[in-house]
């Protein structure tokens, strides 16, 4: 037996050793320093969509996490990646298997968090409070007659039940609370977000829960039936988290987030999304998408056009957004017209003009649209095919097929847009290319094309985010 033992024991080791180096290997290669970032040129992160942290409204990505991930990607000279999810814990497992590389929202630092990642420096403060709904008849009741209607003490949820999201810091919040009054509090863990519970709790269909005190106070803007006064909780700090080992980028988050809370600009950021008497007039909107899922007045239209084109509506959606902001009454200095900014000459051809319907005009777009993409039918790749349709209801195919033949005569792939075909529609300024023999469109200003392929595909994404694609 002992022999054995003695046998076996080398190759015990053996494979302790192993074990030990392929997590050495998965955690490296998981790694996001701040090396590998600025390598790869873009910042993911995880955040979550709210009425004040990333949302869409009116066609446009807005919120205060977002504003804020923006300036910072500006700041590293990266491009942002967003991704949402709601599911803290889902989130951590994201960041720890390298999905991600930075989560933004607002997290309260707890002990057991910390076991798991590592944090900035606190951004806010904030309690946990109970959202209750006032009585039916508040409006009718003195003070004293309201505040006897409503808990105000927390030894006052005993036997009472909380609706809270699961995962959160507010269950543990609660079994705490439970322990520190020495009674049961019926705790029911669901998978609605805080602010869809908020939102069940101002119309009844939920008793109360538990949320952040600033999202809380944000929402009774909106919903002025809830009561958020009863803090069950001490103010705790609130940060982003970023992977354990991940120090170079912990530094240097905490370098700019030190600066940048001093701001003006961050200073504007904060009163856009909390100290905002319009808050009310964007949540309540048709095209605020979180509740309405609603990106434009125009969605259906969109949808069954972009169908008969085998687009995602979405996609289509992002691109009238960039030619018209949704509004079918504005001409150019140019003379395009309407919510597809068709140029005369176009919409002559599919027989629309300036008078047309938005139906009308929308179906003409989207015809010509058709048109371009078997214009570059033999790029092979869907995605780099949209991009250069994109490009070309710009600006034109004749300038994409003069950047194509650039690239191919230059030994780049024609079949690429990113850092291939768009860098030689932008050299199509400078004499040398627009002069060559296989130039055959001259001279073109792309930088505004450049950018609109990126804004209409990063807008996209946004949508993808935010809004579902039925």
């Amino acid at each position: 037996m002992n022999r054995l033992l003695v046998l076996l024991l080398p190759l015990f080791f053996l494979l302790a050793s192993c074990n030990k180096e392929k997590q050495a290997d998965a955690l490296a290669e998981v790694s996001n320093s701040l090396t590998d970032i600025k390598a790869k040129g873009k910042l993911v992160v995880l955040t979550d969509y709210s009425s004040t942290n990333y949302f869409i409204y009116r066609g446009q990505p807005l919120g205060y996490q977002y504003e804020m991930l923006q300036e910072l990607a500006n700041y590293l000279d990266v491009k942002l990646e967003l991704r949402v999810n709601s599911d803290l814990e889902k989130s951590f497992v994201m960041l720890n298997n390298g999905e991600v590389d930075l989560i933004a929202e607002n997290i309260i630092i707890t002990r057991e968090r910390k076991e798991k990642v590592d944090f900035t420096i606190p951004y806010a403060q904030s309690r946990q409070v109970l959202v209750q709904r006032k009585p039916d008849k508040w409006k009718t009741m003195n003070k004293k007659q309201l505040e006897d209607a409503l808990i105000r003490n927390p030894l006052d949820l005993a036997g009472k039940t909380v609706y809270v999201q699961r995962n959160s810091a507010h269950v543990a919040r609660l079994r705490n609370l439970a322990e520190e009054i020495g009674d049961t509090i019926n705790l029911i863990e669901v998978d609605e977000n805080a602010e869809q519970l908020i939102y069940l709790v101002s119309v009844g269909e939920v008793p109360m829960t538990v949320t952040d005190e600033i999202l809380a106070r944000v929402n009774q803007t909106y919903f002025p039936d809830i009561d958020v006064e009863t803090a069950v909780s001490f103010h705790q700090n609130m940060g982003w988290a970023v992977r354990k080992g991940a120090d170079g980028l912990l530094t240097e988050l905490n370098s700019w987030m030190s600066e940048f809370l001093e701001s003006k600009r961050f200073k504007a950021i904060y009163a856009k999304y909390f100290q905002n008497s319009k808050s009310n007039e964007i949540v309540s909107s048709d095209y605020y998408a979180v509740n309405s899922g609603k990106i434009s007045p125009y969605d259906e239209i969109i949808r069954h056009y972009s169908e008969k084109l085998g687009w995602d509506w979405r996609l289509l959606a992002s691109m009238i957004y960039q030619e018209s902001r949704f509004k079918n009454d504005v001409t150019s200095w140019a003379g395009a017209f309407g919510l597809m900014q068709l140029m005369p000459l176009t919409g002559r051809r599919y027989g629309v003009d300036e008078k047309s319907s938005v139906r009308e005009q929308i179906r003409a777009g989207t015809d010509f649209i058709g048109w371009l993409s078997k214009q570059f039918k033999d790029v092979p790749d869907e995605e780099e095919r949209v991009k250069f349709i994109l490009a070309a209801y710009n600006i034109g195919p004749g300038h994409i097929i003069d950047a194509r033949n650039l690239a191919r005569k230059n030994g780049a792939d024609p079949n690429q847009w990113d850092k291939s075909v768009e860098q030689y529609l932008l050299r199509k300024s400078d004499p040398v290319y627009y002069n060559d023999p296989i130039v055959k469109h001259g001279y073109c200003r792309g930088t505004e094309t450049y950018r609109y392929v990126h804004e209409v595909l990063e807008r996209y994404e946004h949508y993808k985010n935010l809004v579902d694609s039925p």
